[in-house]
């Protein structure tokens, strides 16, 4: 019993450290990320402001970015961790690289889930002379609302797995703790705990995804 409780005590701040790296890096990859979405969109051949210059440049820089190793970006940006943070170890500064390295994905799962909406309701937005704005927010957005929340809970999925691999270069949270007793210390009982730790919140976070997309769907 003793060693349980030990184990859980030291569980539980790496648990809060990737719960803390994870909710702000959704946030600002989010942030990033949506915008570029919409544009990939809007600006693609038959758009609603198809420019074929921008489509290009934003989908080969989203290309790039996607296949750029987690760990090697992490690593590429640490001036710039240090520059927004002042530091590049730990949880905060991993929220940097956390989210510029999603941001991409969430631009792609945006795209995705916009493509998804009806090409008659687009057009019949756009026969009564609505603006794009208006399209975009008050017609796509909404129809694609469920794919789209679908889309967030992947990134997050994601992101979880990111902080995990941010934990190898000292960003903190279960990733470093199972390095650093896991492996370092051949502590098997705790690399297992965070494990299992790591699938909860990723099972957790699903649930609660599908189950928000599901209503949504249900009730829009």
């Amino acid at each position: 019993m003793d060693k349980l409780v030990a184990l859980i005590n030291l569980l539980a701040a790496p648990t809060l450290e990737t719960v803390y790296m994870v909710m702000f890096s959704t946030f600002f990859a989010t942030l990033l990320g949506f915008p570029i979405g919409i544009a990939l969109v809007v600006t693609e051949k038959g758009g609603l402001v198809e420019n074929e210059a921008i489509y290009r440049i934003l989908d080969g820089i989203v290309n790039v970015c996607r296949s750029f190793p987690f760990i090697i970006l992490m690593i590429v940006l640490f001036p710039f961790s240090r520059l927004i943070v002042g530091t590049t170890i730990g949880t905060t500064a991993s929220i940097v690289p956390l989210s510029i390295g999603a941001a991409p994905f969430v631009g792609r799962v945006v795209e995705s889930a916009l493509k998804e909406v009806e090409k008659g309701l687009i057009e019949a937005a756009v026969s009564m002379g609505t603006n794009p704005k208006d399209i975009i927010l008050k017609v796509m957005v909404p129809e694609a609302l469920p794919s789209l929340i679908l889309g967030e809970t992947l990134t997050v999925i994601n992101i979880i797995g990111y902080s995990a691999m941010a934990g190898a270069i000292g960003g903190g949270g279960l990733g470093d703790l199972a390095i650093r007793y896991g492996f370092h210390r051949f502590q098997t009982d705790v690399l297992i705990a965070a494990v299992i730790v790591i699938i909860m919140l990723v099972q957790v976070i699903q649930v609660i995804g599908n189950k928000t997309a599901l209503y949504v769907a249900r009730n829009r």
